[in-house]
């Protein structure tokens, strides 16, 4: 049968929605396993380019997997391996909020670091809530750094105008934990009507309402709503490659007396001495050792229970995860 090239608009229980042309199939994977995909927790993600053969005219099989140009990838605790959330995509925006959820910039830290080879744009919703002077300072530092930041409420349309704009032309991701506000947003920018709820007040946290990643085309711009989630691990790969996500550091690591410095207690570090000289933000460079530590308890899956990290760096993690 002849092959289609179609992309991935939504995917569940292994059931792929693929379209090409306006036309949509409701897909499997032939033989249940993609041949180049290995030790990933799930093959195909929202956002992918697949060859298929159509079976009927709605229904059809995936054969392969396209090259990808770019990914947002997670590590899944429970399958104990990294997860692409979504891929090829023009921009990723992380979605945060001044309030209820409370601002949390080691959270978005997290997403910076989840993204490979993709812009990444941090908007902040419910931005008519108030931030201490603080968080203001912390957010303030994205801009800074050169990350595109922008204050949005989807309350009373302040700057969705802008947002707009901004995401003329692209294919982008709205990633952020749960009750930012992302569906919202959506809705907000594109008409649609994604469902929404209300933050849960006894643990000031978002209830999840969306469930998986959907592809939502609109006239301008295409936006894939992913689901909201109350923490995120980065993804397991090689420690050295972490500290591309802080950018900051490069001016100086590259002074370190050790070539492949992971800035931890290496004597001769650059980046720690920057650190201490107030030249890089200290609740960055915190936020990066939690990371470095969380790696350590990321055995890869044939590992026995014996090659993984000690208990402390669990208990790090557990910690974190509720702090921030």
């Amino acid at each position: 049968m002849e092959q289609h090239i179609g992309l991935i608009c939504r995917g569940i229980n292994n059931i792929y929605t693929v379209e090409e042309k306006g036309v949509s199939y409701l897909c499997r994977i032939k033989g249940k396993q993609l041949s180049q995909v290995i030790e990933e927790y799930n093959p195909l993600a929202v956002g992918d380019m697949v060859s298929f053969v159509p079976t009927n005219a709605h229904e059809g099989l995936i054969l392969d997997r396209l090259p990808r140009r770019n990914s947002f990838q997670r590590w899944n605790t429970k399958g104990g391996s990294n997860q692409t959330v979504v891929a090829n995509m023009d921009l990723i925006v992380c979605v945060t909020s001044a309030d209820t959820p409370p601002f949390r910039p080691r959270f978005i830290d997290r997403v910076i670091a989840c993204c490979q080879d993709v812009d990444v744009m941090i908007v902040m919703n419910k931005c008519d809530f108030p931030l201490t002077e603080d968080e203001y300072e912390r957010f303030k530092l994205y801009k800074t750094l050169g990350y595109r930041v922008l204050g949005v409420s989807a309350k009373t349309g302040e700057n969705i105008e802008k947002l707009y704009k901004e995401l003329e032309g692209k294919t982008v991701a709205f990633v952020g934990q749960s009750g930012v506000g992302k569906s919202t947003l959506i809705n907000c920018l594109l008409g649609s009507d994604q469902r929404t709820s209300e933050v849960c007040e006894k643990y000031n946290r978002g209830r999840h309402t969306t469930n998986h990643s959907l592809l939502i085309s609109g006239p301008l711009f295409t936006v894939v709503d992913t689901p909201g989630v109350r923490e995120i691990q980065v993804p397991h790969r090689d420690k050295a490659t972490l500290q591309e996500a802080f950018i900051e550091f490069a001016r100086y690591a590259k002074n370190c007396e050790y070539e492949r410095c992971l800035h931890q207690d290496e004597p001769g570090c650059k980046v720690k001495e920057a650190v201490e000289e107030d030249k890089i933000h200290y609740d960055r460079y915190e936020s990066y050792l939690r990371m470095l530590a969380s790696l350590d308890d990321k055995a890869p899956l044939w590992a026995g229970k014996n090659d993984r990290s000690n208990s402390w760096r669990t208990r790090m993690d557990k910690d974190e995860s509720q702090e921030y």
